[in-house]
Parts: structure tokens; sequence; C-alpha cells
């Protein structure tokens, strides 16, 4: 089919990252001279900004300003959590007939791909002929049919600086540190912390990650090994880590009850909660094994400062912004409705491409870090991991140490 003629609406769904804006910017550019698409709209605050007709002419922005806002954090659009439903739909349908909105692309992850899925569904009930594109988009890195998601590098390069950064503070008193990393289902983003790593002796030396289950006493265990080897042990570890039962570990170290977010999750890292029972445990565990009387010991939570910390990682913008264009050129080109996805084609040389997949085959589905990517232990990641990626964040600062074998000979 060829172009409709209408007007377009962008939105962001969900969590923000560093590079979001770069997706619904591409997108942007890709229509800007396009006789047909009659208006290029932004929503604000995602589907709200739909339901509340609430639009802002994208085509009257200064070029300028679109080219900041791609190095710029979070997402300008501003976001929503709202999950439509049956009625908001409807609804919808209803203010892109008023509107003549032929054209709809939000950036999200499974559920924004779910949620446009059933839009999509509704439109063709009433036979509204309208183009629907969904923009891969999460922290996370849990869509399937992508190598990696817009916005994961960035948040990723974040991770690996934090933890070689508070690795080199580790090693000036020694003692515990353990960070939690987001990741409720996929081990993606903790994972990263070891893309930082300097050398053989290098924090984290311990990476725990949701896709294996997590036993308390072993992990006390592997600690201790770390720790009276070398007299220190950085530790990352997902939030959504479990028991071999499927209980998140936070529940299993609770005495209280954990509150819960509006989709019935259990609230895992907001509150530093798991880092601080994980610390409290290993302080008990040493003390109870005669390894030390009083631990040195912090844990942290990373939480939102990991998805829209301003560094990019210039791949992740490159590529995010590919992707909009990418998405706009298959609106153009006639196709109807998909998720644009990020596919990789080679590790050496790195190269990736664009595909325009099924919306059904990403909705409500969740992709796992690969079984190869986590060493037999469950406790730590695997070469084929720092492979996979190395080449997404980006040149990383050179640290160095002294050789503290070059000593000054003690006076007798």
């Amino acid at each position: 089919m060829g172009i409709i003629e209408g007007n377009a609406v962008l939105f962001t769904q969900g969590g923000p990252t560093a590079v979001i804006n770069a997706s619904w910017v591409g997108v942007a550019r890709g229509l800007m001279n396009t006789p047909e698409i009659t208006g290029i709209y932004g929503s604000i605050h995602g589907i709200d900004g739909i339901l509340n007709e609430n639009f802002v002419d994208l085509r009257a922005q200064n070029p300028e300003t679109l080219e900041a806002i791609t190095r710029t954090p979070a997402t300008a659009l501003l976001s929503t959590r709202h999950k439509p439903s049956d009625e908001d739909n409807k609804s919808m349908l209803n203010v892109f007939k008023k509107y003549n909105i032929r054209y709809v692309f939000s950036a999200g992850g499974n559920d924004t791909s779910e949620a446009l899925d059933i839009i999509n569904d509704a439109a063709k009930v009433e036979n509204y002929e309208i183009r629907m594109f969904h923009l891969a988009k999460t922290v996370d890195n849990d869509l399937m049919e992508n190598d990696h998601t817009p916005g994961y590098a960035s948040a990723a390069r974040y991770v690996a600086n934090a933890f070689r950064g508070v690795d080199m503070d580790n090693r000036c008193f020694g003692g515990i540190y353990l960070g939690v990393c987001m990741g409720r289902h996929a081990g993606f983003l903790t994972a990263a912390s070891a893309l930082g790593r300097t050398g053989p002796d290098s924090g984290p030396h311990l990476v725990y990650v949701p896709e294996r289950s997590f036993n308390i006493d072993q992990f006390c265990n592997d600690v201790e090994k770390i720790y009276t080897k070398l007299g220190r042990c950085v530790i990352a570890v997902s939030e959504g880590v479990e028991d071999d039962s499927g209980v998140p570990i936070l529940q299993c170290l609770s005495s209280g009850k954990l509150e819960a977010d509006s989709h019935g999750n259990v609230q895992l890292s907001g509150t530093g909660a798991l880092a601080d029972a994980l610390i409290d445990r290993l302080k008990m565990y040493m003390k109870e094994k005669g390894v030390v009387e009083k631990l040195r010991a912090r844990g942290d939570t990373l939480g939102y400062i990991q998805r829209s910390f301003p560094d990019q990682s210039p791949v992740d913008r490159e590529e995010t912004l590919g992707l909009g264009l990418f998405a706009a050129e298959q609106a153009l080109s006639g196709n109807k409705d998909g998720s644009v996805a990020i596919q990789r084609v080679s590790d050496d040389p790195y190269k990736i491409t664009y595909k325009l997949v099924p919306l059904k085959s990403v909705a409500g589905k969740t992709r796992h870090l690969p079984d190869n990517h986590i060493n037999e232990a469950g406790n730590n990641v695997t070469d084929a991991f720092i492979k996979w990626g190395k080449p997404l964040i980006g040149e990383l600062i050179q640290f160095g140490l002294l050789d503290q074998s070059k000593a000054v000979p003690k006076i007798s």
C-alpha cells in the first residue's frame, strides 16, 4: 500500500532512557519533508496526552532545539505508565479520527508494543486506516527480536563506570561493597557491571542475575571465598533475584509486608531494602564463621540514575537516531505496522541492521540473558557476554595502578 495522507503522532511510554529522545527525533526528521504527512505532533505524557488532546507541533520546533534534544536524557515528550483500558482504546481511536491521525509512533518496552497491538486491532475492526509503529526502548534490554534495545547501552555504560569506580574505592580500605541494579526479570544491566573490569582482580568479583536461582547460603559462601583471598569483594546483584521457588530474595529476607506498584509487582529495589538485607546477612555470616568480627561492608541501590545519566554511549545515540529514521522509512514505504528492532550482523567488526518485525512477536514477551552469558556457578558472566557487550558502551577512560613491587627499601 502507498502513503496515505494525514497527521502523525509521536509519543513515549514507560521509563525514560538516556537516548529515547533520539528515537522520536529520528522519526520526525524522516517525516519532515513528506507532503502527505500534513502534521507531526508530539503527545505530551504518552497516551494521556492523546486522551487529553495535548499535542505539540514538532514541525514548528527549531532544528537546533531538536538536535540538542537528541543529546538530552529522559524524554522531552514526557511519559506515563498508564495502561490503556478498552474504553481508553476507543477514546484514542476517536481522537485519531478527530485529528486525522494516520501514523502512530511510540517508543517503549513490551507493554507499549502490546498496547499498540491492541489499538491496532481495534482500528482494524472499525476499518480506520492507520499505520502503527513501535520503537524498541528499554534499559532492561528484555525485548524479543532485538540484539539490544536503545537505551540499554547508555545505561550499561553508566553501570560499568559505576562499578569500576567503586572497585577502585574498595581497593583503598578493603571490605565488601554490594550494588543492586535494575532488572526484575532480565540480568543484562547487572551483567554490564563486568564490562568495566580493568584487571584480573578487578570487581565486580561476583555477579548475580535473575536468570539463575539465588541461594543465600551459597551467596555468603561465594563472598567469603573472595574476601578471604583478596581482603575485599565487590558484588553486583539484580533487583529481581529469586530463590528456586520463584520467591524474590527481598521477600525471603523481609519480615514485613512489601510495597507493590500499580501492576501488582513487589517493589524490589526502590527503597534500598534488598542491598541492606543482603549486607546484614553477610555481616552475620562472617561473624558466625569467625572470618571477621566487624565487617566493613556497604550496600547501595543504583536506582533511577541508571536510566537517564547524561553520558550517552555514542553507539547508543547513533543507533537510536537510525532506528527512528528507519521507522519513518517503513511507514512511508507502505508498511502498515510493526516493531522496529536492532539486530546484530557481526561481532568483528561490530555491525547491526534494523528490521521491522510483527508487533505480536514483541508484545508482552520477555527476553532473557542467554545461558552462555552466565557462568556455570551462576555467580558471574562469561567471556561471551563481555564480547557481546563491549562494542555497545563505547570507549571508557583508562585507569592506572601503581606497581607496588617497586618499593623503597626499608632502612634497618
